[in-house]
């Protein structure tokens, strides 16, 4: 045998010492100190951003906005009954230019021409300038 082989053998079978000045760090935070550095702080969620699809706004054909003023027309004769539609709008992306359709459906509180604003029962509010498909019992 080596001599280094034996060269703790006076200390390995000691309790394992625990301060009484300093608390014990928690196993979380132990086990922190081992994460993987992260040179670039950011960039895999630059990536995650770049690589998100947003999609092209479309710009309504005259037929297909004549048929819209008549459903909001129909809407604002029939406002008393809180009507349920469907209406699929434009939502612009915060982060980049394009956006993504989203549709909703609800009860149609009042169509707000001064504000330029579909109104729901509760409280949503669509602006109609983005508006393509409007949905409902006609």
């Amino acid at each position: 045998m080596r001599e280094d082989e034996h060269r703790y053998d006076d200390i390995i079978e000691l309790p394992h010492h625990v301060s009484r000045k300093h608390p014990q760090m928690p196993l979380l935070d132990r086990a922190a100190q081992f994460a993987p550095f992260a040179a670039l702080t950011g960039h895999e969620a630059a990536i995650k951003e770049t690589a998100r699809l947003t999609e092209d706004e479309i710009e309504l054909d005259e037929n297909s906005k004549e048929l819209l003023d008549l459903r909001l027309q129909y809407l604002q004769e029939h406002m008393s009954e809180q009507p349920e539609v469907t209406v699929t709008y434009f939502k612009p992306d915060e982060k980049k230019s394009g956006g993504a359709y989203e549709t909703e459906t609800g009860r149609v509180k009042k169509v707000d021409g001064y504000a330029g604003e579909l109104v729901f029962t509760d409280g949503r509010r669509i602006a109609l300038g983005t508006v393509i498909a409007l949905e409902g019992e006609y």
